[in-house]
């Protein structure tokens, strides 16, 4: 464990998680089990690790599950589950932490179903060097398929193509200013659109490149992916 730090974290909660609806009709996604515990805590342990202490939970869908979860979590904890509507959008959850977050310089925030190797603090570094409003985890998309070079119908390359030779996507891990408040017009702002394309036009947003691992738990097929990584003792993002 490395030193407290002050800053607040933001996990967005509140999604419906449709692609995943085996698991998401009784429950919100980021309390799907990985191993023993929810995927969220999996990724408030990440923060942990490096010295956070301090989240808020923006909640939604099925939110009573969370919040029976975590009325009796570790003190040592900091943790507020705040109801930012069932329907609202990405963007329109932070918006409506704006009055727990007016008084930060910045805080950082992520998704309730994304884990990762990423080291935090240099993240924060990053973002603290460049003075701009806005952080993006830039991350490879997991590979699922190998990819074929076929001339006159046959193959004459198979290769299993590896994660660092994709391209670059939105892991989430972000490290936001408040000045973000700016450009959240309501609930029906999806952050990852007009906010994000705005700051892009703006030179207002960093990316931060992860070349490592990170998985996201879309589908069931991601979920028992994780799991077995868990399960083997081979989970990158474990501390």
């Amino acid at each position: 464990m490395q030193k407290k730090k002050n800053l607040k974290v933001v996990i967005l909660c509140g999604g419906k998680g449709t692609r995943i609806v085996e698991e998401t009709a009784k429950k919100p996604k980021p309390m799907i089990k990985i191993g023993n515990k929810p995927i969220l805590v999996h990724i408030i342990d990440m923060f942990k690790y490096y010295g956070f202490n301090d989240f808020i939970l923006a909640s939604g869908y099925k939110r009573e599950v969370i919040v029976k979860y975590f009325k009796n979590y570790k003190k040592t904890t900091n943790i507020k589950v705040i109801n930012t509507g069932r329907e609202t959008m990405t963007g329109g959850r932070i918006l409506r932490l704006k009055r727990l977050l007016k008084k930060e310089k910045y805080f950082l925030m992520t998704y309730g179903d994304g884990v990762s190797d990423i080291d935090l603090n240099k993240l924060l570094k990053f973002h603290k060097n460049h003075q701009k409003i806005a952080t993006i985890t830039a991350v490879h998309p997991p590979v699922r398929f190998g990819e074929l070079k076929i001339k006159r119908g046959k193959v004459s390359k198979f290769e299993e193509k590896p994660q660092a030779k994709a391209g670059w996507i939105n892991g989430g891990f972000f490290v936001l200013s408040n000045k973000i408040f700016r450009y959240i017009k309501k609930d029906s702002t999806i952050f990852e659109r007009e906010p994000l394309e705005k700051l892009s036009k703006e030179n207002q947003l960093m990316a931060y490149k992860h070349d490592k691992f990170w998985q996201c738990m879309d589908t069931l097929r991601d979920k028992i992916m994780l799991n077995n990584l868990w399960n083997k003792n081979k989970a990158p993002w474990k501390k």
